[in-house]
């Protein structure tokens, strides 16, 4: 793995989170409790900062960015963020699942409880609403969520994802 100050910030990573061997995180990071970097992760903090709440894991190839004296990333809690996805200098709230290969650009807010569609590309400046299935490029508002798909899909990856991250530590 590649933790590394830049400009004078260093990443701030509590113990109890997984970093994976060939993850890169550069920078302002100050991520919570409980979060995991995935394979091929990069998380560079080098021209704005990056937040994490709890339970945030960053799948296999995901990028995290910001944008230089515009846009911080803040992530909240229990936000899943799935493969190859990039997450760039915008704001997402708890409860989300950030869907494979979906890209959610600069200014976006992306409410709690909504899913980003796999392959989804949230345009500069979009206010996700909470509650909501976002899909399509550009990505538009496809329906409401319900309890069981919070539970059954927000609350059930970030979940997973503790349990998987326990599966490497042990070595």
């Amino acid at each position: 793995m590649i933790i590394k100050e830049v400009r004078g910030k260093k990443p701030q990573i509590p113990t109890d989170c997984f970093i994976a061997e060939n993850a890169t995180i550069l920078g302002d990071v100050k991520m919570g409790n409980q979060c995991s970097i995935w394979y091929g992760s990069i998380l560079r903090a080098d021209v704005n900062a990056i937040t994490f709440g709890n339970k945030v894991n960053i799948q296999d190839g995901a990028v995290v960015h910001c944008t230089y004296n515009k846009y911080a990333t803040i992530i909240g809690n229990n936000v899943s963020v799935g493969h190859n996805a990039i997450v760039h200098g915008c704001t997402i709230h708890d409860n989300v699942l950030i869907g494979m290969g979906s890209i959610v650009m600069d200014n976006c807010v992306v409410h709690s409880n909504s899913i980003i569609a796999a392959g989804a590309v949230v345009t500069q400046n979009t206010i996700v609403e909470s509650g909501s299935i976002y899909a399509g490029v550009p990505a538009k508002k496809v329906k409401d969520i319900s309890e069981e798909l919070i539970s059954g899909e927000i609350d059930r990856i970030a979940e997973n994802y503790i349990k998987y991250s326990s599966w490497y530590k042990e070595d």
